[in-house]
């Protein structure tokens, strides 16, 4: 299984490594990562640990993170498939960039290049994902990265003590 693709618009999706623990660092101290992590990601040792996990649940097949780097290795986020199940050949899409990199459409590309390599490399079938929908600039993503809506999960996020309506898209390996 590859551990690398490279997207022709210059992108590189890349296993993440020990020396990325700065840009781990710098994508957890925003304000609005600071939930998507059940430890905080607040220090060198815990960038480590954030990583390691990362690492450990590649080698189980359990999910696949990369980190999104340009053609000099700077790292500008991260896309991951996670919650596989090769039963029914589905995976969960997430992804986040750094501040620096929004607006540029890496994270729809990122995406786009991640579902060619689940599909193909994983044989995955479905990828799903979800963004609460007070946050468009996801739905945009999501939308140009070829994943199309499928409905509402009404109050399904929590973040402290606020619920959050998730709206649910999926892409297909069969969709073009």
């Amino acid at each position: 299984m590859r551990d690398h693709v490279d997207t022709a618009e210059g992108l590189r999706l890349r296993r993440w490594q020990a020396a990325d623990v700065p840009a781990v660092l710098t994508a957890f101290a925003e304000p609005s990562m600071a939930w998507q992590t059940a430890e905080p990601v607040t220090s060198p040792a815990a960038a480590r640990r954030w990583l390691a996990a990362e690492a450990a649940q590649w080698d189980s097949g359990a999910r696949f993170a990369f980190a999104v780097t340009d053609e000099a290795d700077t790292v500008l986020g991260n896309v991951a498939v996670g919650a596989v199940d090769r039963r029914h050949r589905t995976g969960w899409v997430s992804y986040w960039t750094l501040a620096a990199a929004r607006g540029r459409g890496v994270a729809s590309r990122a995406c786009r290049a991640l579902a060619g390599w689940s599909f193909e490399e994983v044989g995955l079938f479905r990828l799903e994902l979800g963004h609460r929908v007070n946050n468009p600039a996801s739905c945009r993503v999501a939308r140009a990265a070829g994943f199309a809506v499928e409905g509402l999960q009404r109050r399904k996020l929590e973040y402290d003590g606020v619920r959050y309506d998730v709206e649910l898209h999926a892409r297909l390996a069969t969709d073009n």
